[in-house]
């Protein structure tokens, strides 16, 4: 075993009770041969506040369902570590959760990888799920080695560490048996493009095999909603030849259907197809999240008492991407009867959860948790009832949500664990239907990520050099935005979710004003939605929800602006017009964009209309017979800045999928001379949703060419 430090005041590494069972497949071989049991996985969210509520989430879920062990997802490149062991030592040590991190090993520096691992043994995790994480950058995006000392060591780690097999080999020797280690493995074949042809399971397995013989202990899926694909790929690991898998834990990922984007945006990515049969039944209530819960809770339950129907020698286990939400996990768990009793003692193992009572200590019932020397306290907040959760309208892909409002307990701990489990209780629904990046950022689901995707972007390397070439100068920026508008080919941009081949059929609406706002001002818009003055929920255009309601919407438009023409055109021109109170505006660069504004340089640059931090601004909602009006969208400071940093990220991101150097530098330069704008217009009835357009064709200046400083 590695010692946790060469310093000699480095922390005891955590040791467990004797009769203590941390490991994962040590908690599965106590169970009965007939048992079965589940496992949530977890991901840091992106906001304090939605980290705050998840750890209420968490309690409750944990309290109220009992999983075997919980995941906490590790991001790309490591760019989610402080918060990836921060939710780590919460789960193992705050609520005596088994928990098992995710480490990936490609486009990181060693140093990081040895760090995580040495922190995981500190706070007593005792298991880790090995992942590859993006392709290495200079193989698959195809990257020079002309980069500064930082990508000299990622690349010299790439080298080393390029599968998740390396990885799995380098725990065995640096850490011995010290952790359980678990790997991935896909039913239908991986997703990524090193085999593309023939996306198969058959391809896979002598990878597959490598990994188990390097050390891996027990093997959980990639989602899969083909239950006939994943029981022919478990017979064929349990019966093949090598003998490896014969006993080794083959744990199926289930995603949950939350609602019809998430759905076909996740399986596109991940290659992974969709029954027919289940399409057709979602594709008439696409647009009502509400009823293709519930489709999906019973597509999940069928799925799942498919697979118990197969013989097994070993308990039976079920992993379950919550992503961070709640109620449609909690509703397949308990139907499916897959909580186990409350005592331990039944199944003759130690449970998952530690029953002795939490610990608050410190001011405002904020609780405190102290590791490796450092106090940490975790916040709880006293949140509004006023506030709602949301989902957004987006030109590049739209999607409407229905919502429930939030509850005047919803950061309360949640259920007795002797009360019977309630998914429909406020605590666990009151951001139900927040996917996206206009939903609440008080909610711990708050921009979901794109799970199981390389990159932030909608597409791999090969299909973005594809869709959008690889330009050298703005106006070809300029042009694909206007032919995407146009409904032509790409049909996707960078800042597109990947959910939908086309535009939305909004997008038709106010197309004219998107085309004169790209070609005229050279201004690129990623997002926009018109007015809507109360048309039936049910209307094929803007309706959403269940039927027997009204729809209303304010307009707004969401677009990337040469700083430029930022700073002398429309900053005063937009600050003239909030100060009469017809708009409302938001607007964020990168860090270079302060030298040309009035920050001080030392952070990216942010400006906003509103006198206070706390302002929303819900832009659409909904009234239905016998609910309490539904915001379904909304636009706020906390969630913007979030979006923002994420928006930026992806010129770096599509800067690495090109193959030229020009083209890189270009695309770099390009999201460092451009700010990003949201404009919110506060006339919706009749014809006052015009005025958002006006005032934007009323902008002094001329439409100098994006990107590069405007130059």
């Amino acid at each position: 075993m590695a010692s946790s430090s060469t310093d000699t005041s480095s922390p005891t590494l955590y040791t467990p009770a004797s009769d203590e069972i941390d490991k994962i497949t040590d908690k599965i071989a106590a169970l009965p041969h007939d048992a079965t049991f589940f496992s949530l996985e977890f991901f840091p969210p992106k906001t304090q506040i939605g980290f705050s509520n998840l750890q209420d989430r968490l309690q409750r879920m944990s309290q109220t369902l009992r999983p075997l062990f919980v995941n906490v997802t590790w991001g790309a490149g490591g760019c989610t570590a402080s918060r990836s062991l921060e939710l780590a030592e919460i789960c193992q040590r705050q609520l005596g959760l088994t928990t098992c991190l995710h480490l990936t090993c490609t486009n990181m520096k060693r140093k990081l990888i040895d760090e995580a691992l040495e922190e995981a043994k500190i706070m007593g995790i005792r298991n880790i799920l090995a992942l590859r994480g993006d392709p290495p950058r200079e193989e698959e995006y195809q990257l020079d080695t002309e980069s500064g000392e930082e990508e000299k060591e990622i690349k010299e780690n790439n080298q080393e560490l390029v599968w998740a097999i390396d990885l799995v080999r380098y725990i065995r020797r640096k850490h011995g048996d010290f952790f359980c280690i678990g790997v991935a493995t896909y039913p239908e074949g991986h997703s990524d493009e090193s085999h593309p042809q023939e996306q198969s399971f058959e391809h896979d397995l002598p990878y597959l095999i490598g990994k188990v013989q390097a050390g891996a202990d027990f093997l959980v899926t990639q989602l899969f909603y083909d239950v006939h694909a994943y029981t022919r790929f478990e017979k064929a690991l349990r019966e093949h030849e090598s003998g490896v898998f014969r006993t080794i834990p083959i744990i199926p990922g289930l995603l949950p259907i939350q609602n019809y984007q998430i759905l076909r945006r996740t399986t596109k990515l991940a290659h992974c197809r969709i029954p027919p049969a289940l399409l057709e039944t979602l594709e008439p209530i696409k647009a009502d999240d509400e009823k293709v819960k519930e489709k999906g809770i019973d597509a999940l339950c069928d799925i799942i008492n498919e697979i118990q129907a197969c013989k097994s020698a070993q308990p039976r286990g079920y992993h379950f991407f919550t992503l961070n939400l709640e109620k449609v996990v909690g509703s397949i768990i308990e139907r499916c009867n897959l909580i186990p009793p409350a005592s331990s003692l039944i199944y003759g193992y130690d449970s998952a959860i530690d029953d002795s009572p939490e610990t608050h200590n410190g001011v405002n019932g904020a609780s405190q948790i102290t590791v490796n020397g450092i106090t940490r306290t975790l916040e709880s907040s006293n949140l509004p009832s006023s506030r709602r959760p949301s989902m957004a309208s987006n030109h590049l892909t739209t999607s409407h949500r229905t919502s429930s409002s939030l509850p005047n307990n919803a950061n309360s701990a949640g259920n007795n664990i002797n009360q019977p489990i309630n998914t429909d209780s406020r605590s666990a629904t009151w951001d139900d239907f927040p996917n996206g990046r206009f939903g609440d950022a008080r909610s711990p689901a708050f921009g979901t990520p794109m799970s199981y995707s390389p990159s932030s972007l909608p597409c791999t390397p090969a299909q973005a050099r594809a869709l959008w070439g690889e330009p050298t100068d703005p106006s070809q920026i300029t042009a694909l935005f206007t032919s995407h508008l146009s409904s032509s080919n790409p049909s996707q941009l960078p800042w597109s979710d990947g959910s939908s081949p086309s535009l939305s059929p909004e997008t038709a609406v106010i197309r004219d004003h998107l085309l004169a706002l790209t070609e005229g001002r050279r201004w690129w818009t990623i997002a926009s939605q018109p007015a809507v003055d109360g048309v039936p929920s049910t209307d094929p255009t803007h309706g959403w929800g269940p039927a027997r309601g009204f729809v209303f919407q304010k307009p707004f438009v969401e677009f990337f602006c040469p700083l430029a023409d930022w700073t002398q055109n429309l900053r005063p021109h937009l600050r003239s017009h909030a100060a009469k109170g017809s708009i409302s505006y938001y607007c964020s660069g990168s860090g270079s964009a302060s030298s040309a504004s009035d920050a001080d340089g030392a952070s990216p640059f942010f400006e906003t209309s509103e006198q206070s931090a706390e302002a929303v601004h819900a832009v659409t909602w909904g009234s239905f017979l016998g609910k309490e009006i539904a915001t379904a969208s909304m636009v706020e400071e906390v969630s913007f800045r979030a979006w923002a940093e994420e928006a930026f990220q992806r010129w770096e991101e599509w800067a690495r999928c090109c193959r030229r150097v020009e083209c890189r530098a270009f695309l770099r330069r390009c999201g460092e001379g451009v700010v990003l704008v949201n404009v919110i217009g506060h006339g919706y009835l009749g014809g006052e949703g015009e005025g958002l357009w006006e005032v934007l064709r009323g902008t002094p200046g001329g439409g100098s060419d994006g990107g590069e400083n405007g130059e």
